[in-house]
């Protein structure tokens, strides 16, 4: 891989966009994250997945702006870049597991797109986050316009939209963007913390998951419906029944994900 690096450790995947100092995303790199994601995503062994960038300029910058002239004819976008950006960052949100990812320097464009696939955003203090697009001529195509305005409401996902400034770490924090934000030298170290925690957490998390994206998804009768179906699949877990016998015990529990 060119463009991205991996590492497992302790049943969590430690994806690197590895292309600094902005980490964009360019068609070879949709690819690569694509087949990696589709590889981890049948891995028994990978139970938590972190996704982080290269060197501290950006977590991602967002598209290479040296392949637009390509799409710039009706349709092209959509068949030579978009079809396949937006069906590696549907990979990502539908990843099995819950998602982390560590947010250094500029998620901006694509890379917030990126980020916002994650459930979990840890953000450095001076990171900083912006749908910039539209100072090009265009607008989010990835998903931001989606993701984006489900974390933070329409007036605030229209104004990131329509401006394309900006916003800092605290802002984006309190508008529900991300979800932590550390001091910069504790950022790896924070987010590998979160990580691993569900890495070694039981089925019951990757459950959840699911019953929540119903909740955001489908009517409230039909997502209820889904949650008892996924609440009877934990109740008949292995890790069910070693979290209730190690309450018992009064020790700790040791989980496998099944």
């Amino acid at each position: 891989m060119k463009t991205i690096s991996y590492r497992q450790t302790e049943g969590l995947a430690i994806v690197t966009l590895n292309a600094p100092p902005l980490n964009l995303v360019s068609l070879e790199m949709t690819q690569e994250l694509s087949d990696l994601l589709a590889q981890l995503g049948t891995d028994p062994s990978v139970r938590g997945l972190l996704v982080t960038g290269s060197g501290n300029k950006a977590f991602c910058a967002g598209s290479d702006i040296k392949e637009f002239d390509d799409y710039m004819a009706p349709g092209a976008v959509i068949e030579k870049k978009l079809a396949r950006e937006n069906a590696m960052y549907t990979q990502l949100a539908n990843f099995r597991t819950p998602t982390v990812a560590a947010v250094q320097g500029l998620a901006f464009g694509g890379g917030l797109e990126l980020a916002v696939c994650c459930d979990i955003i840890v953000a450095a203090e001076s990171a900083r986050f912006a749908l910039p697009e539209v100072k090009l001529g265009v607008f989010p195509g990835s998903g931001g316009t989606v993701r984006v305005q489900r974390r933070v409401g329409y007036a605030r996902a229209l104004e990131m939209t329509v401006l394309g400034d900006p916003i800092k770490s605290e802002n984006a924090l309190s508008w529900g963007l991300v979800n932590r934000v550390v001091p910069d030298d504790q950022l790896t170290e924070k987010a590998e913390e979160i990580a691993t925690r569900i890495a070694q957490g039981p089925l019951s998390q990757n459950l959840a998951k699911s019953a929540l994206r119903l909740a955001a998804e489908l009517p409230e009768d039909a997502a209820i419906k889904g949650a008892m179906d996924l609440i009877d699949r934990a109740f008949n877990s292995s890790d069910c029944r070693a979290g209730v016998d190690a309450f018992r015990a009064r020790q700790k529990p040791r989980f496998f994900g099944k």
